[in-house]
């Protein structure tokens, strides 16, 4: 699947400003890592902008004690649908992985590069979006790891998973965070990080 076919895919199913931004940035952060690491660009690009299409209609795991199985449940259904789209194992499988409850294990490097930038991505996002000029220009990985320690802030965003994905992925917490700011940076406009929000709402 290529970038322009994955982006209609990804509004079909996701209207949320904010969910398509995610996948945006989680794009990004793929993009950067395959050149880094030797990976296929646009598979590793397109993986990043998948990985969550489905969430905003099938947004629960599966709980069998609640009736909610497989078949209503992200990625699971998200996996069904990139099969009847003809989307590769290679890019499936990376989806069907990020989620630990799949049973689904990380084995490649695209697999968990794309579970250590996931929650990254929104806790970074987070972080730009309290600073005075909603920028990421004034995010720097310090004030990341001063935000993971507290508990009250952007609660929803597992720490777990940000620090067992940079174990996966065997690279430095920090260095990860840092990375991931860089990538993020190239498209700041379209994240609406870039300060121009901030700036609309200034006094004159």
């Amino acid at each position: 699947m290529d970038r322009e076919s994955a982006w209609s895919l990804l509004t079909e199913y996701t209207q949320s400003e904010s969910l398509r931004k995610h996948a945006l940035a989680v794009e990004a952060c793929m993009r950067a890592y395959a050149r880094k690491l030797g990976g296929d660009v646009e598979t590793w690009a397109v993986t990043g902008l998948l990985h969550d299409f489905d969430y905003e209609r099938w947004p629960s795991a599966p709980d069998p004690a609640k009736g909610i199985g497989e078949e209503v449940s992200h990625p699971f259904v998200g996996n069904k649908i990139l099969a009847e789209r003809g989307v590769s194992d290679e890019i499936r499988r990376a989806i069907m992985s990020h989620a630990s409850y799949s049973g689904v294990p990380r084995e490649t490097p695209m697999e968990k590069t794309l579970f250590a930038c996931d929650e990254l991505c929104g806790f970074i996002t987070a972080t730009a979006l309290v600073k005075p000029g909603k920028s990421l220009a004034e995010v720097e990985a310090k004030s990341v790891r001063k935000k993971m320690k507290d508990k009250a802030f952007a609660r929803s965003v597992s720490r777990e998973d940000i620090v067992q994905g940079a174990q996966e992925l065997d690279v430095d917490l920090e260095e990860h965070i840092a990375f991931c700011i860089e990538a993020m940076k190239t498209i700041a406009p379209e994240l609406g990080l870039d300060g121009a929000a901030a700036r609309a709402t200034a006094p004159e």
